[in-house]
């Protein structure tokens, strides 16, 4: 019987974490189980860094972007010691059961911790859109909102002084964010980690758009986009890669704009989106989805059912196995990206 669930976040904020807090809790309550918050993901079940979760303290919670637990980037598996720490404070914390809400390393991490015996269900969560199993994480639907405003907001600037408006958005290994903020802002190329373009391409789809009289252009890039001939990644210089070995990534922007100013002569200006993309009220969408996400995980530990991870089907929450979100990632659509592609130039 579950008498404790503890609740951790791990890896990147994104909108709508606190709303999925608040549903694990309020249906803990619900089921007469008691519920602790485990601070800064992983790293407090190494460092014993616990909080009561009360109805109290998750009341007004929807609305508030980040994570009122906070989040960190750690991975309790990277050796046998803190392996065994981790298994011994959640002993010792009387935690009977987990909900990891996070990305597919936290998830990944999650899923092992159900090999070792510990009961467990996830709650898929990135701004990247890139889990397996799930259609949809929460998020995304903020994210994306967020570019698309960005984007609308530079066409005006970019049509005033006929320039190439170059917007760097998020997306590792994927370019769900760029593709889907691309079609819904009328973005003339967008760069996607899945569909390699050559920069050679992209100049030359510009310049068909200058032949018709478009003196200014507005190019979506994803972060992890390798438009270069080197087919690189371009990560920040002097950063290591984190505790599950991705390099951070940024200024791909910048360098596809000096790009398509040097090949087309024409002016490039690039704005970087970064962690504003991350942060502040969750959308409608993403409030709903974290609540029925956040309500299902803590519904399948009640039920004995570890293991498992909340998942969006065909407009339900359906139970799919974590090993699932830890095979792999999400890719783009490609189809999504054809109907991307049919607009460019």
């Amino acid at each position: 019987m579950i008498r404790r669930i503890g609740l951790l976040t791990g890896g990147g904020d994104c909108p709508g974490l606190n709303a999925a807090i608040r549903a694990v809790v309020r249906r803990a309550h619900g089921h007469g189980i008691e519920a602790i918050g485990i601070r800064k993901g992983w790293r407090g079940l190494l460092e014993r860094e616990a909080m009561p979760l009360s109805l109290d303290s998750v009341a007004g919670l929807l609305p508030r972007g980040g994570t009122i637990l906070g989040t960190s980037r750690t991975n309790p598996y990277q050796d046998e010691a803190s392996r065994a720490r981790m298994l011994a404070n959640i002993r010792e914390l009387g935690i009977d059961a987990l909900v990891a809400i996070g990305g597919e390393d936290t998830l990944g991490v999650a899923d092992k911790l159900h090999r070792d015996g510990v009961a467990v269900a996830g709650v898929p969560k990135t701004i990247d859109n890139d889990i397996r199993g799930t259609e949809q994480t929460f998020g995304f639907d903020t994210a994306v909102a967020i570019a698309c405003d960005a984007i609308d907001r530079l066409h005006t600037t970019a049509e005033s002084h006929q320039r190439v408006m170059v917007v760097e958005v998020m997306g590792r290994a994927t370019g769900w964010i760029a593709v889907q903020s691309g079609i819904a802002s009328g973005a003339d190329v967008v760069l996607a980690p899945e569909f390699p373009m050559p920069i050679e391409e992209v100049c030359a789809l510009l310049e068909q758009r200058r032949a018709r009289g478009r003196d200014y252009a507005i190019v979506v890039v994803a972060e992890g986009a390798k438009p270069l001939a080197d087919g690189r990644e371009i990560v920040v210089r002097g950063e290591e890669v984190d505790a599950f070995g991705h390099p951070r990534l940024g200024g791909i922007g910048q360098v596809l704009a000096r790009e398509i100013e040097r090949r087309t002569r024409h002016e490039a200006r690039v704005t970087i989106l970064g962690h504003v993309q991350r942060g502040g009220t969750p959308t409608a969408f993403d409030r709903l989805l974290a609540t029925r996400m956040g309500a299902f995980a803590c519904d399948l530990l009640a039920q004995g059912r570890s293991g498992q991870m909340a998942a969006l089907r065909c407009g339900q929450i359906e139970a799919v196995p974590l090993e699932v979100a830890a095979g792999g990632i999400r890719t783009v659509d490609p189809a999504l990206y054809d109907l991307a592609r049919s607009f460019f130039g």
